[in-house]
């Protein structure tokens, strides 16, 4: 068996790995980069043919681990995508919106382009594109045996992330050799989080592909984090102010409703008005209420005494744009929920054009801001910053609540992995910037386990010798090409020296 990495590695989007097990080529997620990772190592190239790939196990909906299936499509994969029920049904709508916004860049851009003389682009892909690519999905329950091929099982467990949300727990049996069992947490959730269930303890796993989010950092009480959000909206307010939150549409604004609502069920918020600004928001919303089985004790007893507190008085969807333009005409003061998550696209631009000038407002991050994002750049104490090629000022006063995040903490990922009986023989990290990951590397060998920051385009063989075969060479080829920095304007004699450097180096002799 091989794994090859090629997304997440020192960076906390674009997840993608492939394992080769016997003559079968698996994905584990195809997502897309997003902020600095996006400019550093874009989304349209694969670095292996999207041809020679079987399988693909999606942990989970969230666009940084699905966000390239469609492409994958549109360059030739016809294999099958595995997933859970629920995952599936957040693909229907998350990936031709993805689509969409693709589309949309691609005509901003084309129109700047046509003025200044040079080609058209293409989008990544289309919602089309999206659309039909939904047909290789197959969801499965939690718990249950899934016999991929002979020799390769998996069983999806939930990782209390997000909605149908997994830890992929896999066994591998390949001729005379030992079964393996190789785990991949995908995003492992918070605990105490609304909704979901608590992330399933693993007792043992001979290998582990592990995520570091939060490697470096402590969330604060969930409990301590919705009181200070209460209190921010009751200060906002009270100064005739708006209080803005980017959220991702799928997970994150389900939980700050229910958050919400137990203020207005307590009665300690009477009258508010709620926007609920994205479509894709109240398309996935309607998911989870649909989607009863994967709720917490907590939820369900909430539902069977008929309190729904994903849609409560003083909530209001808005779908069209018209719908939205008007928020910025309402009176009074409102709590504004809008996507993205991390402001990079989608409405919550707007509204930051409209009240991020303003001392009266506020703007609230509930989740992680990757480097380069505009979210991060805000929350990073940026005195102007640009929207719609305008320069706007901030005013508004910014919060950040980490005990609301969907990601386990350090502490979290630490409980989790130390709940093995036995420590893995190896453990993989991942999904992680180079100061949380590095940090969670020395907590794990303080604590002697035997752990590994992994490379991008790095390949790492278990229970079998290197076979250096011609399918081999080629994937070791591009991905020494692609460690090359500026390799379209070296001269051959460059070329070659700066191949001999990495010939030479110790991470490629590995």
């Amino acid at each position: 068996m091989k794994i090859e990495f090629y997304g997440a590695t020192k960076c906390v989007t674009g997840s993608c790995h492939i394992l080769e097990v016997k003559d079968k080529r698996i994905l584990l997620d195809c997502g897309m980069f997003q902020g600095r990772d996006e400019k550093e190592k874009g989304n349209d190239f694969f670095p292996f043919s999207p041809k020679d790939i079987d399988y693909v196990i999606l942990s989970h909906a969230h666009i940084d681990h699905s966000g390239r299936i469609p492409l994958l499509y549109k360059k030739g994969f016809k294999g099958e995508v595995i997933c859970t029920k629920a995952t599936k049904e957040l693909c229907k709508i998350m990936l031709p919106d993805s689509g969409y916004i693709q589309e949309n860049e691609a005509e901003w851009k084309n129109r700047k382009r046509i003025r200044q003389g040079l080609d058209l682009i293409e989008p990544l892909y289309t919602a089309k594109t999206a659309e039909l690519s939904l047909y290789l999905f197959n969801g499965y329950n939690y718990n249950t045996a899934i016999e991929v091929f002979d020799g390769f099982k998996i069983i999806f467990k939930d990782a209390g992330h997000l909605l149908g949300s997994a830890i992929v727990e896999m066994y591998v049996k390949e001729d005379n050799k030992d079964e393996v069992k190789l785990v991949f947490t995908g995003d492992l959730g918070n605990l105490n989080k609304p909704i979901i269930n608590d992330p399933t303890l693993i007792s043992n796993a001979d290998y582990v592909i592990m995520e570091t989010t939060y490697g470096d950092r402590l969330h604060g009480e969930v409990d301590w984090s919705l009181r200070e959000l209460f209190n921010i909206i009751k200060d906002t307010f009270n100064r005739g102010g708006n209080v803005l939150i980017p959220s991702f549409s799928v997970g994150r604004t389900q939980e700050l409703l229910y958050a919400l609502s137990k203020f207005v069920e307590d009665k300690e918020l009477n009258d508010i008005t709620i926007f609920v600004d994205s479509p894709l928001s109240t398309n996935a919303t309607k998911i989870y209420e649909n989607c009863s089985e994967y709720y917490d004790d907590e939820m369900k007893s909430l539902v069977e005494k008929g309190f729904d507190p994903l849609n409560f008085k003083g909530v209001i969807f808005t779908d069209t744009p018209q719908d939205s333009m008007s928020i910025n005409k309402f009176k009074g003061s409102a709590i504004i929920i809008s996507a993205s998550g991390m402001c990079e696209a989608g409405r919550i631009k707007h509204h930051l054009k409209h009240n991020l000038w303003r001392k009266e407002c506020s703007v609230v991050f509930s989740g992680y801001q990757a480097e380069g994002t505009l979210g991060r750049a805000i929350l990073d104490g940026s005195k102007k910053v640009k929207l719609f090629g305008e320069e706007i000022v901030v005013n508004a006063k910014i919060y950040s609540l980490d005990g609301l995040s969907g990601h386990a903490d350090r502490d979290g990922l630490i409980n989790w992995i130390d709940n093995f009986k036995v420590k893995p023989k190896e453990i993989f990290l991942v999904h992680g910037d180079e100061k949380a990951i590095n940090n969670f590397k020395e907590i794990l060998i303080s604590k002697e386990y035997n752990a590994k920051i992994v490379e991008q385009g790095e390949s790492i063989y278990i229970n079998e010798p290197v076979n250096i075969n011609k399918q081999n060479v080629k994937y070791r080829i591009i991905n020494m090409l692609n460690s090359i920095n500026n390799i379209e304007s070296l001269s051959k004699e460059d070329l070659l020296k700066e191949i001999e450097k990495v010939i030479d180096s110790e991470e490629y002799k590995k």
